[in-house]
């Protein structure tokens, strides 16, 4: 019996011993200076704990903000994104003065930019009204809040590019999906979704689509007064447009020649 007893204190030793927090007399600097050196080798699933760690040990202080920041970063690159989201929300919240917080801004916009970028792969063979938009709209409203608020920050200009795409994948997107419709012979929904791009967007290449979609569709139906109409915006909007000369865009087929 007292083998027995003797083994089980031992193996509660070991497990102390294991459970023991190797940082805990650690300052906060070389909490950072470790939780950086994880991030820097890629190793970001080891970075974030130390991160948390550091963030209550240093509580109220800007290293705490940092950790806060990193820790975000990390768990994006670890393709954690709900967590890095959440973590960047939190600090908004908590530091609304921050000399960071156009960072911040930039962050959670390019999380979602990314997020949502294979939602821009068309050759997919997804069925394209089923995607969601929403991760490229956040990415947008963090980006135009960042641009408004810190017109001069050193992200702004990349911000600016990235809108630029987000608006012009989101109008085509718009035409893909009523592209689809007309696919199918849904004229009436190709004709509402080529209707919303020409109605949310402005100055963006496929509005030439979107046009000649809706113009199809009309012909389709037989509505053709609304056929003729959109013909002319057409012609007016697009006087050199492909779908008027007959020619195709750049050399290769028109997209509705492949049904």
């Amino acid at each position: 019996m007292v083998p027995v007893l003797l083994a089980a204190a031992v193996l509660a030793g070991c497990s102390s011993l294991k459970d023991e927090d190797k940082t805990a007399s650690w300052s906060p600097n070389r909490l950072y200076a470790e939780a950086r050196d994880e991030m820097d080798s890629g190793a970001y699933d080891k970075a974030i704990p130390l991160l948390e760690k550091l963030e209550g040990r240093a509580a109220g202080t800007p290293l705490a903000q940092q950790a806060q920041l990193d820790r975000a970063y990390a768990y994006y690159k670890a393709s954690e994104q709900a967590d890095a989201l959440a973590t960047l929300d939190r600090f908004m919240k908590l530091h609304p003065a921050s000399p960071a917080l156009d960072y911040a801004l930039y962050l959670k916009g390019v999380i979602n930019f990314n997020d949502n970028l294979g939602m821009f792969s068309f050759l997919s063979k997804q069925d394209l009204s089923e995607r969601d938009q929403n991760a490229a709209k956040e990415s947008f409203a963090a980006f135009k809040e960042l641009v408004s608020r810190f017109p001069e920050s050193k992200y702004t200009p990349d911000a600016r590019q990235r809108m630029t795409y987000i608006v012009n994948s989101l109008a085509r997107y718009e035409v893909h999906v009523a592209r689809y419709y007309y696919s199918r012979g849904a004229y009436v929904a190709a004709i509402n979704r080529a209707q919303s791009a020409l109605a949310d967007y402005r100055d963006v290449p496929a509005l030439e689509d979107a046009l000649y979609i809706l113009m199809r569709s009309y012909d389709e139906l037989g509505l053709t007064q609304l056929r003729d109409d959109t013909r002319r915006v057409l012609e007016k909007s697009y006087p050199q447009s492909h779908y008027l000369t007959g020619k195709p865009k750049g050399g290769s087929t028109p997209w509705y020649q492949f049904w």
